[in-house]
């Protein structure tokens, strides 16, 4: 499967930084998924469960307390204002 960079950051740094299949959450216009590939978009993320899907098959799951999630060139940042896993 093809796969993107993520990094995850929240006011207290880093809370992933690698390789990841999948991360969906939910936007303000609703729950969306980012894949490989994904053409290049901004949107703000609502509180809300975050599940990431790593090479492995294995899949990651948190809490997000809303950010925002920017999405260009195979790079995916979710600037979160608290995370959790």
């Amino acid at each position: 499967m093809s796969t993107f960079n993520l990094t995850i950051s929240s006011p207290d740094g880093n809370i992933f930084e690698g390789e990841a299949v999948k991360i969906s959450v939910r936007g303000i216009e609703g729950d969306l998924a980012v894949m490989a590939g994904h053409i290049p978009f901004i949107t703000a993320v609502k509180e809300c469960e975050c599940r990431i899907e790593l090479p492995d098959g294995t899949e990651k799951n948190g809490h997000t307390a809303g950010g925002l999630l920017n999405v260009s060139d195979n790079n995916v940042i979710l600037l979160s204002d608290t995370f959790s896993w």
